[in-house]
């Protein structure tokens, strides 16, 4: 009998261990899911690839400190997707995220994507915020789940339409926009604000997203005796025209504004990049407390330091993580209300939304090119 009970109680014993142990590794593993959207290929995938590398930095270091949520330590996850930068595909691949059923998405890259993709994740609930998408309609749209880490474009275009006109004193101004949702939002905006200042907008076209060879265009600006061309656009748009400017011998200033002041357009526009001018979104990394650590951390994991919006979604990775903690879930349903309080010094400053979740304080900055870099000029903080 003795013996008996003794296995008896063995059994009982390693059972109870075995629940344990079962329980702990359970609570140990709460994998949450955070997509993000943006183009990984085309014209504008350096843009995408920069954005998803902050997301995967955030999150590597988020599960680094075994972050609790009711009890469980969470293992971030990324799943990423292509959306090629085109507004159509974009939807389905917002579609997919849902599918998939992700805590958060960070992006879309562009507004032309992000805007419609936004209604979906609207529909289902899910936190979608952007580090690029500037177009105003993203956050007036009355959707309670858009956010967005990066001046608004109505913001933008006061900065910028008011220095073309007061700063430079250009009396004949030229406007050209890609036609994008970003493109043309953006140039409207300068538009109005030159207008408003008193300047004189003597020619407004447009061209497409797919467009490189502007001659026909330029020769018209010309023509028309321009002393300042607005461009709104992308870089491997913006460099082309710096060189067909040149070639044409324009001697308007230059000043094209779309996230492009990086290497990429260095390179592609080489010494006809001189002298351009560009109002950018966000800080200078130099200006950024831990802004070359980060750049630093890029070149030795991926190989290449930050392009554009890495730091940006680097941030915006953060406000999701951290309004999952602070409502101690990760139920979109349940922390959505914690991303609307959201307070916190970011990468690239400070983190806190307005109730259209556009943010309080974002910055723009003024850049020259100047003996093949970029060059800050001045430094701007708005809503």
């Amino acid at each position: 009998m003795k013996s008996t009970n003794f296995t008896r109680r063995t059994l009982v014993l390693a059972t109870l261990a075995t629940m344990a142990v079962g329980s702990t590794a359970f609570a140990e593993d709460l994998l949450v899911k955070i997509g993000f959207a943006g183009p990984l290929t085309g014209a504008s995938g350096h843009q995408g690839v920069d954005q998803e590398r902050g997301v995967r930095i955030a999150l590597e270091e988020a599960n680094a400190k075994q972050l609790k949520i009711n009890g469980n330590t969470v293992k971030f996850q990324i799943q990423s997707e292509d959306d090629q930068g085109d507004p159509k595909v974009a939807t389905g691949v917002a579609q997919r995220l849902v599918d998939s059923k992700v805590a958060a998405v960070i992006g879309h890259y562009g507004s032309g994507a992000s805007i419609p993709a936004s209604r979906i994740y609207g529909d289902a609930g899910i936190p979608q915020i952007s580090a690029s998408s500037s177009n105003p309609v993203l956050t007036s749209q009355g959707i309670k789940s858009v956010f967005r880490v990066i001046i608004s474009d109505d913001q933008m275009g006061q900065y910028a339409g008011s220095y073309v006109v007061k700063s430079l004193k250009a009396k004949r101004i030229v406007l050209i926009d890609n036609r994008t949702a970003y493109g043309q939002g953006a140039a409207d905006e300068i538009g109005k604000a030159i207008k408003k200042e008193g300047g004189n907008i003597v020619m407004r076209e447009f061209t497409s997203d797919k467009v490189v060879d502007f001659t026909s265009l330029l020769t018209a600006v010309k023509a028309a005796n321009a002393d300042a061309i607005i461009f709104v656009g992308e870089d491997f748009q913006a460099a082309p025209m710096a060189k067909q400017i040149k070639a044409l011998g324009l001697k308007a200033a230059f000043m094209p504004i779309g996230g492009l002041t990086n290497d990429t357009f260095i390179k592609m526009a080489g010494e006809s990049g001189e002298g351009t001018l560009s109002w950018d979104y966000g800080l200078p990394i130099e200006n950024m407390p831990k802004g070359k650590e980060f750049d630093q951390k890029m070149k030795s994991k991926f190989g290449t330091g930050v392009i554009q919006f890495a730091p940006l979604a680097y941030d915006a990775t953060w406000a999701v993580i951290n309004a999952m903690v602070k409502a101690n879930s990760a139920d979109p349903k349940k922390y959505l209300a914690a991303m609307k309080t959201n307070k916190f010094q970011g990468l690239s400053g400070p983190i806190e939304f307005t109730a259209k979740g556009d943010l309080k304080q974002a910055a723009a900055t003024l850049y020259t090119l100047k003996g093949g870099q970029w060059k800050v000029l001045e430094v701007k903080y708005g809503q």
